[in-house]
């Protein structure tokens, strides 16, 4: 891994590397080393400093004088140790380490990921030998043969209309092509919204800010004048009492005095919040633009959600066909059987013997082959149960992984992003393929445990759904409150498991350090900044919801008029009489615009979430000095009256 060296003067060396992680500007010490060897020093013509050339050196630490190995690793890749150094005169060198700076975590959980992912596919192999999903697909006449397939496909059980005689003609690619032109309007969109926020951001989040203030100004001048017209008049709250008509209440000048004052405390509330958390309201909207500029230069992550789906339809199909071959797994058991034994050579035929539905006895004219049950007595049947259990356990346990996995690499992508030192020429070459290839090379048993634990909740919430379901009628008041707790209290600890592992997997991938050093990390970040962190994550969602409503909205608009007939297109096969029901449609666009839009915004959620802990990490690391420079915009970084210091003072980008 090459880590950068960046000597502006004669006393220190910074550090510099852009993996994702921020820039490591502890300075080297070089005093204490007793033999350091160089070895392939050379000059690279093609970058020139101000003063020296710029070389490039593979260090070889030989021994070091009062500090061990992994002490000096330790510092000199932390960020805020610092040492004296030796006089030296050049400007800036690459180091090439022969060992990566990230290591692979939670190998433990890794090795039990991998084991049980094996296990699931032997689940699934045996379910495939042993299993028939014709039990299910097809009916089964008195004698235990399939209707529909093989000798009796062509006497189905099941009687139906042919409604292919009676379909009108009808242009189907059309129809389906016009579905698309919508999906497609809803991408793009989704995509311009993206990408408008970083203009319209500011000017969105005032809007909505003033407006719910003009609207509570409203409504306390509203119940003014309401309570001034009934001042006067004798009828008071205690005079009506208890009715069930609410109407009543608006009659007497209490209830309208209760709503003026209940507006009038929101209303300071909201108020004294604006006033006071302005500053913090303004850092998120500078972040959610800078978020927006982050997904502009790195394209690619906005498709980054369809390999998240595709990987969770396969473990959705998996599961599916794996429970549907292990549900059917049972052997049938045939016997023969005489229906008439008084006709010639059936006398002998007892009933217990087995035998097989395509064999024709012709021996004995009423001889038939008979279902009798499925067979229960072999080892993968007797455990049908336990095996069914463990396929939800690996389903959920690989449908966590899947989402981490997303997560995690969008989150080193866009982290490789905000500690670019100048943007964007310092962002490297295809970052999310680098943020990925770094999360399944390192990180896949981080991944794997928080995936495990966010498991066992969701088993847990289960089981609590399985025993209400069977115990609702026979519970008592006390049982239902109890059990009502329970499924509540799971839910939030569900909830506080999804938010603590999204901010770990991001520590993560910034740093490389294992699962509960990352979330012990981000937790604690996090609630040092706790105001900014409810600011913008309130911010941040209001605009996102307003997005989302717009894109699906503004689609499914569309799709009314359009299939409804109310706007026709030139060459359009759709029109009113051709359609008997015309909200299915509509209702499938709406759908596949919200699942759209869902996709483009959790990316750019992911993307919110990660600047904004980079950004408080940048606060807490660094102090604008030379040796500490920040890494945030410069819209950021007036915000907060902060500037780097030195010659080069602009080393925040807007």
């Amino acid at each position: 891994m090459q880590v950068y060296l960046n000597l502006s003067n004669y006393n220190s060396i910074f550090l510099q590397k852009n993996s994702g992680a921020p820039a490591l500007t502890t300075s080297l010490s070089l005093n204490n080393v007793v033999s350091c060897s160089l070895q392939g020093l050379q000059s690279l013509p093609s970058y020139k400093a101000t003063t020296t050339t710029i070389f490039v050196c593979k260090l070889s630490i030989v021994c070091l004088k009062c500090l061990s190995w992994a002490h000096f690793l330790s510092h000199i890749f932390q960020p805020g140790g610092i040492y004296a150094t030796s006089m030296l005169k050049i400007t800036m060198c690459v180091i090439v380490f022969p060992f990566s700076l990230r290591g692979c975590t939670d190998i433990i959980c890794c090795v039990l990921f991998i084991v049980v992912i094996l296990g699931y596919m032997a689940v699934g192999i045996l379910a495939w030998l042993y299993g028939d999903p014709r039990h299910v697909l097809y009916p089964r006449n008195s004698t235990g043969m399939f209707c529909g397939i093989g000798p009796n496909k062509a006497q189905p059980s099941v009687f139906y209309f042919d409604i292919l005689k009676c379909v009108t003609s009808i242009n189907i690619m059309a129809a389906t092509l016009n579905g698309l032109h919508a999906l497609v309007i809803a991408m793009v969109v989704s995509f311009l919204f993206l990408l408008l926020l970083r203009f319209i951001a500011p000017v969105m989040v005032w809007v909505l800010i003033f407006g719910v203030l003009a609207v509570g100004a409203y409504g306390i001048y509203h119940c003014w004048w309401e309570y001034d017209n009934y001042k006067k008049s004798a009828v008071s709250i205690t005079d009506i009492g208890f009715t069930t008509d609410f109407k009543v209440y608006l009659q007497v000048k209490e209830t309208w005095l209760a709503f003026l004052i209940i507006l009038s405390v929101v209303e300071c509330i909201l108020l004294l919040t604006l006033i006071f958390l302005r500053t913090r309201i303004l850092i998120a909207i500078a972040l959610i633009q800078e978020s927006s500029k982050a997904v502009s230069h790195m394209m690619s992550t906005l498709f980054y959600p369809l390999i998240t789906f595709v990987l969770l339809v396969v473990c959705v199909a998996y599961w599916g066909i794996t429970a549907l071959y292990l549900a059917t797994s049972g052997i049938p058991v045939y016997k023969v059987v005489a229906l008439n034994s008084t006709q010639d050579n059936c006398g002998q035929i007892s009933g217990n013997e087995t035998c097989d539905p395509q064999v024709n006895y012709s021996w004995c004219r009423s001889a038939r082959c008979i279902f009798i049950k499925y067979n229960n007595e072999g080892l993968l049947q007797r455990n049908l149960f336990n095996l069914q259990i463990y396929n939800v356990v690996a389903f959920l346990w690989c449908v966590n992984f899947v989402i981490a996995m997303g997560q995690c690499s969008l989150a080193g992508a866009f982290a490789s992003y905000y500690w670019a030192l100048n943007k964007p020429s310092d962002i490297p070459t295809f970052p999310l393929s680098q943020a990925f290839i770094r999360t399944i090379r390192y990180h896949v048993g981080s991944l794997a445990f928080g995936a495990l634990i966010l498991t066992l909740i969701q088993i847990i919430r289960i089981i609590l759904e399985y025993l209400d379901h069977k115990t609702r009628a026979a519970q008592n008041p006390c049982s239902r409150f109890l059990m009502c707790c329970l499924k509540c209290c799971f839910w939030c600890l569900e909830k506080f498991i999804k938010f603590l592992n999204r901010n770990a997997y991001i520590m993560i991938a910034i740093y490389g350090k294992n699962f509960c050093v990352s979330a012990k990390n981000a937790f604690m970040l996090l609630m040092r900044n706790i105001v900014r962190v409810v600011v913008l994550d309130k911010v941040t969602d209001l605009l996102l919801f307003f997005g989302k409503m717009l894109v699906v909205g503004g689609v499914g608009v569309l799709a009314f008029f359009f299939f409804s007939g109310r706007i026709r297109l030139p060459g359009s096969n759709f029109r009113t009489e051709m359609l008997n029901y015309y909200w299915m449609p509509i209702i499938v666009v709406v759908v596949g615009a919200y699942l759209i839009a869902y996709g483009f915004f959790s990316v750019y959620s992911m993307c919110v979430d990660t600047l904004f802990l980079c950004f408080l990490e940048d606060l807490e690391r660094h102090d604008g000095t030379m040796q500490k420079p920040y890494y945030m915009s410069k819209k950021l970084m007036k915000i907060l009256n902060k500037k780097n210091r030195g010659p080069k003072n602009g080393k925040g980008k807007d």
